[in-house]
C-alpha cells in the first residue's frame, strides 16, 4: 500500500532524539535505575520513548468556552491510583439504576473527536471513556458534546497508558477502541507504534471475559504488525476468522465506526482500512 495522509487520530512523527534510548513506553517492568532526588527530595520521572506527541496547535475560542463550560461535568481527571470507573461512569447514559448492565468502552486517542462523537450517538447506551493528550482536540469533543447533547462520555486529558496502568482495575472494561493509531511509517521509529505485545497483555488483562478490541488502520505494514500481535495474545482470539475466514484475519468495518472525512478522502484515492476485532476468552 502507497503512503496514505495522517487522519484526524495519528499524531505528527517526532524526529530521534536522546529519549530514543530510553525504555519502551509499554515495555514490561523493569528493575528500577536509582536517579538522583530533585532539590525539594522527590525522585524525577524516567523519560521515555511516547507512542504519541503532542502537536502544537492553538485552542479556538469555541474549544476554550467549552473546557470552562462542560470540563467539570465530562473530564475525568488523572489520577495514579485505581478509580471506581462504574461509579465514575454513572448516569452517563442518563439511564438511572441501569448503569451495571450499560457497557464501558475505552477510546485511546480520539484526534479532533468527530469519529467519537457519531459512535457515542450510534451506541448510547455504551459509556466511553476516552484518552486524548492533545488540548485542542480535547476542546473540540467538548464541543461536539455541547452541540448534540452527547451524555455518555467521559474525557481523560492524559496519557492513555498511564490511565491503564494506574486507573483502571483488571476486568473492568466491556470494550476498547483504538482508531488510526501513527503508525510512525520508518523503520527508526516502529518501536513507538503504540500497539505491541505488552501493551495488549494489559488492555486484555483490563477486558471483561467476552468484552472485545477493536482496532482500525489505513497503514497496511502497521495492520499486518497488528494482526500478529493480537494473534499472539493467548487470551484473545480473532472474531473475524469464525465469521469472515475469506477476509484473512481482518474484520469488516462494524456499523458503529464512521467513515470520516479522512477516512473518505483516502477511499477515494486508493488507499485501504483494515479493521481488526478480538475478543477476550
Amino acid at each position: 500500500m502507497t503512503s496514505t495522509p495522517p487522519n484526524e487520530s495519528a499524531a505528527e512523527p517526532l524526529a530521534a532524539s536522546a529519549s530514543d534510548t530510553a525504555d519502551a513506553i509499554n515495555a514490561a517492568p523493569t528493575q528500577p535505575v536509582p536517579r538522583k532526588l530533585r532539590a525539594d527530595g522527590t525522585v524525577p520521572f524516567m523519560r521515555t520513548i511516547k507512542s504519541f506527541v503532542k502537536r502544537a496547535g492553538r485552542t479556538t475560542f469555541g474549544q476554550a468556552k467549552a473546557f470552562e463550560d462542560l470540563g467539570p461535568q465530562y473530564l475525568l481527571p488523572y489520577q495514579a491510583s485505581a478509580i471506581d470507573l462504574e461509579a465514575a461512569l454513572a448516569l452517563s447514559t442518563g439511564s438511572a439504576g441501569q448503569n451495571a448492565v450499560n457497557p464501558i468502552v475505552l477510546e485511546i486517542g480520539f484526534g479532533m473527536g468527530e469519529a467519537t462523537a457519531k459512535i457515542a450517538q450510534t451506541l448510547p447506551e455504551t459509556r466511553f471513556l476516552c484518552c486524548e493528550v492533545h488540548e485542542p482536540g480535547v476542546g473540540a469533543l467538548l464541543k461536539r458534546i455541547g452541540e448534540n447533547n452527547i451524555t455518555n462520555i467521559r474525557i481523560c486529558n492524559h496519557d492513555a497508558v498511564e490511565v491503564i496502568d494506574n486507573m483502571l482495575l483488571p476486568e473492568s472494561l466491556d470494550g476498547v477502541h483504538i482508531f488510526f493509531p501513527d503508525p510512525w511509517h520508518k523503520t527508526k521509529h516502529n518501536k513507538r507504534r503504540l500497539i505491541q505485545s505488552p501493551l495488549i497483555a494489559k488492555l486484555t488483562q483490563r477486558l471483561k471475559v467476552g468484552g472485545y478490541l477493536h482496532c482500525a488502520t489505513d497503514w497496511e505494514p502497521y495492520a499486518q504488525q497488528i494482526l500478529e500481535v493480537l494473534t499472539a495474545e493467548p487470551r484473545l482470539k480473532n472474531r473475524a476468522l469464525a465469521t469472515n475466514p475469506e477476509l484473512l484475519g481482518y474484520a469488516p468495518k462494524p456499523h458503529y465506526r464512521p467513515l470520516t472525512k479522512f477516512e473518505n478522502r483516502g477511499i477515494k484515492l486508493g488507499h485501504g482500512v483494515w479493521d481488526l476485532v478480538f475478543e477476550r476468552v
